[in-house]
């Protein structure tokens, strides 16, 4: 357990109240019992603190008078300071040193660096120390990966990727896979366009569950320093995407588009080919965007939900919006022509 006045020491905050109070999780307003500690980002909520058992809470310097006599961290941005309470209760799996007797490796490994059973590394890997390859990942042939990277279980990286360092890669990530690129015929065949490129991924990414991204055709798929991918997410060759951009599930991006720093793009959001999107854009969930975008706000095109019979008449009327248009056209003329006349 941790006494409330280390995690001020560690994580800085004003001390509110016992500073001996322990606490070992973080836990809901709702629910937190002994020996937990809750927080209270949304002012909504506030009602919650009145039957809150949380031997703790994390407020803001706003919510300061809830307080009363019970143990309390202020602090500006109280969710921000609770993910790194939760960070500092819940460290990662400290590295076990070492490889796995059914692994296989044609590459140097540092001592401080673990792989798992059945992975394979490919000749001309460079391993940065404490990195964490899972059970049956593969690195393939040229790849660098930086110090303290973890892939998870059954990630594969093709060859001659670069990965930063501090990234984590959750199951079945695919890095480096050909891009969608072919050329087609006259008579309907293909033929396939060879994917040069490489993926280049910075520093402190972490990448959702079985989401890929695809190396390049001639220049470099790059993903910027502290970009956050959610899970199932489809990034297609030659993408750029910019610093601390974050993407919620399902997101798909066409090839060549560029994403700005710190965008924040919606679950099941689709960004078109060659386009650009400034930084600081927030594009909604379920939204297309078909052209750049670019200046910084909140873009959304998807209709709210409504009822079915409320949506046919709705859409029933989007229908008929050109001939509602041409016909103000011509009474706006026929007002001015009247006017004219006399």
């Amino acid at each position: 357990m941790w006494r409330l006045d280390d995690i001020v020491a560690r994580l800085g905050g004003e001390l509110h109240g016992d500073p001996a109070t322990r606490v070992a999780r973080v836990a809901p307003l709702e629910s937190a019992g002994e020996g937990e500690i809750a927080f209270l980002a949304n002012p909504k909520y506030q009602s919650l603190l009145k039957d809150c058992r949380a031997s703790a809470l994390i407020l803001a310097p706003a919510a300061r008078e809830h307080a009363a006599d019970r143990a309390a961290i202020i602090v500006d941005e109280p969710y921000l300071y609770f993910a790194r309470v939760a960070s500092l209760f819940n460290p990662p799996p400290a590295v076990v040193p070492g490889v796995h007797r059914s692994a296989t490796v044609e590459c140097e490994v540092p001592a401080s660096v673990q792989i798992g059973p059945g992975a394979t590394v490919e000749a001309g890997v460079v391993l940065g120390e404490h990195v964490v390859i899972g059970p049956g990942s593969h690195v393939g042939a040229g790849t660098r990966i930086g110090e303290r990277t973890r892939l998870g279980p059954r990630v594969t990286i093709y060859h001659d990727c670069v990965i930063g360092s501090d990234c984590l890669f959750h199951a079945g990530v695919v890095i480096g896979a050909d891009g969608f690129g072919f050329a087609r015929h006259k008579d309907g065949s293909w033929t396939k366009i060879p994917q040069v490129g490489r993926v280049v991924i910075g520093d402190e990414v972490e990448i959702g569950a079985n989401t890929t991204i695809d190396r390049g055709a001639l220049g470099d798929t790059v993903i910027g320093d502290g970009v956050k991918l959610d899970n199932l997410i489809q990034i297609a060759h030659n993408v750029q995407i910019g610093d601390h951009t974050a993407m919620a599930g399902c997101a798909g991006v066409a090839g060549s588009a560029k994403i700005g720093a710190r965008c924040l793009i919606g679950g099941q959001a689709g960004i078109s080919g060659h386009l650009t999107v400034a930084d600081d854009v927030v594009v909604s969930a379920w939204t297309l965007v078909p052209k750049s975008i670019p200046k910084p706000g909140v873009y959304t095109s998807n209709l709210p939900l409504q009822k079915h019979g409320d949506w046919v008449r709705n859409f029933s009327h989007l229908r008929h919006l050109d001939t509602l248009a041409s016909r103000v056209r011509a009474l706006e003329q026929k007002l001015a022509d009247n006017d004219k006349a006399e």
